[in-house]
């Protein structure tokens, strides 16, 4: 894929820029996954199926995250990500309302499409305008706005639930998202439009095949998928089960907002102390710290309950802000720019297919244990295989 031309762009624009996103996008998400699985559960009224319902979800995402290179050929990404959030919003105002099961399944899925795209285009404008400021400091700053937007939106979520029902709180993701488009539009970005031609699908196909084995060939990027693999389906199950485990239990939707929101602290706190300590020690040392701590606290979830599992709720949310700032180093660090455009749609489909195979886990273990409290069995050895991945030799 050429490189995108820029045309024209604001003077004061740089990474910082593109990683003050992060405000928009937590904030609007953090709303959006306090209640998301809750809404899943009042249409299909089993937490079994509300996993085997997220993985196909997921499924489409990381087949969109696959084809984002084949749409970065054919569209400029400025081009992609006004739609993108365009899109978002649109979609979340409607789902907002009592709308029928089908119809929401159809406006989910096309957030997902959206969803995955600016995913996969914040990272890629960062590096884009990263000059001397390196990807590293960006992401830290990107992921300290995603937790400073996530720390206030559970709160705002369950309040709006508890008043006008699970589905209303969307709605506020959808101003959060026009907030969003807003302020990327404000940088004045003109990029250079791409002549399009007719694509023929065996080509796409063939040329996607290349790429991802090529990709899987890179030297270290199979260490780096499958670290981000397992830093994302740890994250996948704490969206997705903590909230029904919480409501099970007996807590309350006002209980359940402040667990989310303390568990943002960790994150806020270390967002600093990590990007000084990556510097000194390397990222292996913190993400074998992350993957073994949440494997030790989801054993201990696995048998625990009351307030004991709230507090576990909250402290292993120090593992994941071990984990947050360099997940996805491993990549950035071992690939060259054109690299990055080339490969950074195979790697991202690392983000989505834990959202298959994690949820079709739990919903197994549910199945099997007839408890959702079984699903944190899954998390616990993610966390340990994860930790043996990194132990193996490669890029540290």
């Amino acid at each position: 894929m050429s490189k995108d031309k820029y045309i024209s762009v604001r003077e004061n624009v740089s990474g910082f820029s593109f990683s003050n996103l992060g405000l928009f996008t937590g904030f609007a998400d953090g709303i959006y996954n306090a209640v998301y699985s809750l809404v899943i559960l009042e249409i299909f009224l089993s937490s079994a199926v509300v996993g085997v319902y997220v993985a196909f979800y997921s499924a489409f995402c990381m087949i969109v995250g696959l084809f984002a290179n084949e749409l970065l050929r054919m569209f400029s990404k400025a081009r992609l990500f006004y739609f993108s959030m365009l899109a978002l919003a649109l979609c979340y105002a409607m789902m907002s309302f009592s709308i029928r099961p089908s119809t929401f399944i159809i406006l989910d899925y096309t957030t997902g499409i959206a969803i995955t795209l600016v995913g996969v285009l914040i990272p890629l404008f960062m590096a884009d305008f990263s000059k001397n400021i390196g990807m590293a400091k960006l992401n830290a700053r990107y992921h300290l706005w995603l937790n400073i937007g996530a720390f206030f939106a559970p709160m705002i979520a369950v309040q709006i639930a508890n008043v006008f029902g699970n589905r209303a709180a969307f709605f506020a993701s959808a101003v959060i998202y026009l907030a969003g488009w807003m302020f990327f539009k404000y940088f004045g970005i003109v990029q250079e439009d791409k002549k399009t031609r007719p694509a023929d699908p065996r080509k796409t196909m063939r040329a996607l095949m290349r790429n991802t084995r090529a990709f899987f060939r890179a030297p270290g990027m199979l260490r780096a998928y499958l670290v981000n693999f397992g830093y994302y389906s740890l994250r996948a199950m704490r969206y997705l089960y903590v909230p029904i485990v919480v409501i099970e239990n007996g807590f309350s939707k006002d209980t359940l907002g402040l667990v989310l929101t303390l568990g943002i602290v960790p994150y806020l706190l270390l967002s600093e102390f990590m990007g000084r300590a990556v510097r000194r020690f390397g990222k292996k040392l913190w993400l074998m710290l992350g993957f073994l701590s949440f494997a030790a606290f989801s054993a201990v979830a696995t048998f625990a309950g009351g307030y004991t599992l709230l507090s576990i709720f909250i402290l292993w949310q120090v593992s994941g802000a071990l984990m947050e700032s360099v997940h996805d180093l491993m990549f950035f660090d071992n690939v060259t720019r054109a690299q990055q455009n080339r490969f950074y749609g195979v790697f991202r489909t690392s983000v989505n297919l834990p959202n298959v195979v994690a949820p079709m886990l739990g919903a197994a273990c549910i199945a099997i244990f007839g408890a959702t409290s079984a699903v944190w069995i899954v998390t616990a050895a993610i966390g340990v295989m994860a930790a043996l991945v990194l132990m193996g030799r490669g890029n540290s």
